[in-house]
């Protein structure tokens, strides 16, 4: 039988514990504020995402410096 890697369950029980732990002593209202931007900071994410998701699908990429292109192609060519 194959060992496990990753824990789905685990790592759910983590982050709840991580939730817990930043809200303990807060207000309602101060749970309120902190949803309220951990929503704002979750949809820049999102999007940030769905433009690297569309550059990638394109081919667009960054521009990358050419004495590192050059290297990598180098490095990465066979050897005859």
């Amino acid at each position: 039988m194959k060992a496990k890697t990753f824990d789905c369950v685990e790592m759910k029980r983590r982050g709840a514990e991580l939730v817990r732990r930043r809200l303990a002593g807060m207000t309602l209202e101060q749970e309120i504020e902190y949803w309220r931007l951990r929503s704002e900071q979750f949809e820049q994410d999102q999007q940030r995402l769905r433009v690297q998701a569309a550059d990638a699908s394109t081919g667009s990429r960054p521009a990358k410096k050419t004495r590192r292109a050059t290297r990598t192609k180098h490095a990465c060519a066979k050897k005859p």
